[in-house]
């Protein structure tokens, strides 16, 4: 399975399973809902969750679900929102062809991981051909 290195002071939050659509929806809730418990503005708020969203519909869309792990902890000094969504699907053929604008496999608008990376602090992406992909999505308070 893929990994990110993680910082292991980061707190757990919440561990989430992405199998149907409704998941998409109730991770959200609850990624807003760290958001909120953080003291984040609404701006931010609504950030993290888009871009959460971005990701969780091409997990599911091309990947058939995956995992969430929301932590919260200190990077670069900041405290930080956490979210690490890692599936096990086809992987991504060429990556920086995915991350470029305007980029689609036919599915969306090209929008999705470009987008994801604006809307938040830090993007961190693994991916490897028929192991799956794996994305960390940081934003500070």
């Amino acid at each position: 399975m893929l990994e990110l290195t993680s910082d292991k002071s980061w707190e757990e939050l919440d561990k989430l399973s992405l199998t149907t659509e409704h998941d998409i929806v109730k991770a959200r809730q609850v990624i807003r809902y760290h958001a909120k418990q953080l003291r984040m503005g609404i701006v931010d708020q609504t950030r993290i969750t888009t871009a959460v969203s971005e990701l969780l519909r091409n997990m599911y869309n091309y990947a058939g679900g995956g995992e969430i792990l929301i932590q919260a902890g200190f990077v670069d000094n900041k405290k930080t929102l956490i979210i690490t969504c890692t599936d096990q699907g086809p992987g991504i053929d060429d990556l920086e062809l995915a991350m470029s604008d305007g980029y689609t496999s036919g599915m969306g608008m090209g929008y999705g991981l470009p987008g994801a990376k604006r809307l938040v602090d830090r993007f961190e992406i693994k991916t490897e051909i028929d192991k799956g992909t794996v994305i960390r999505l940081m934003k500070w308070k």
